[in-house]
């Protein structure tokens, strides 16, 4: 019995580590936990003529964002921007914006090119993304059922067995958020063709424009995609609000 016991003490001792799968809401907690500490890491919002425009820009997008996706209309958004060269733009789950002035005037980004690189990365937030790919990691990797989340979390961008499993999921999630972010912003009011620009202008860029990763799509497949999409809804005059 004393064994028996033991046994089931260490079971119950397993199970209080597991990385059950991670909800939406544990996501969005643990990203705004994250998202206060890099604000207090950055200097913010520095720019008062830049962050009015990011933010009217993002403003926009938000509340078709909040159209689409109902769900997001509870989230508390937040946009700042920094100066940080090393940052370009994300939007973490629960709508957390943070975007790098200096990447988007290295590359000159109009309004609409602006509103095409936000587009993107709210996609990435509301179409669920993150829980999306730990998802894919748990069902692939069945180990790191057994390992805290915290672990879990960091192995998706570090850990390269994981991520060389997760690299389809991540290649088909950026493919998503170019094509869905370019019809938000378009539905949002930005013309179409004006949007695929800013794939044009990161295309032009970079240092190796054809060369993509098993998780990413190369520049100049992106740049392509984007025209065939803007291309599509001109060709067959469809208004945004068909």
């Amino acid at each position: 019995m004393a064994k028996l016991s033991q046994i089931i003490m260490l079971l119950l001792a397993a199970a209080a580590c597991r990385a059950a799968e991670p909800t939406q809401e544990e996501i969005m907690a643990r990203a705004a936990a994250i998202y206060a500490g890099r604000l207090a890491e950055h200097a913010i919002d520095l720019d008062a003529d830049f962050t009015a425009r990011v933010r009217r820009i993002a403003g926009g997008l938000i509340a078709q964002a909040q159209r689409d996706y109902p769900d997001t209309a509870q989230w508390a958004w937040e946009v700042h921007t920094t100066a940080t060269a090393e940052q370009n733009a994300d939007c973490m789950a629960g709508g957390k914006i943070l975007v790098s002035q200096a990447y988007v005037e290295r590359l000159g980004l109009s309004d609409a090119e602006l509103a095409m690189l936000l587009a993107h990365e709210i996609e990435h937030a509301a179409l669920y993304h993150n829980l999306l790919e730990y998802q894919a990691a748990l069902r692939l990797a069945p180990v790191w059922s057994t390992r805290p989340f915290a672990e879990l979390e960091y192995a998706v961008d570090n850990d390269r067995k994981l991520m060389a499993l997760l690299a389809d999921t991540n290649y088909a999630q950026e493919q998503e958020a170019d094509r869905e972010g370019l019809l938000l912003a378009w539905r949002a009011g930005w013309p179409a063709a004006q949007l695929s620009g800013y794939f044009r202008k990161m295309m032009r860029a970079s240092e190796s424009p054809r060369f993509g990763r098993s998780d990413y799509p190369s520049p100049s497949q992106r740049w392509r995609a984007a025209q065939a999409v803007a291309a599509g809804l001109q060709k067959n005059h469809v208004q945004p609000n068909d």
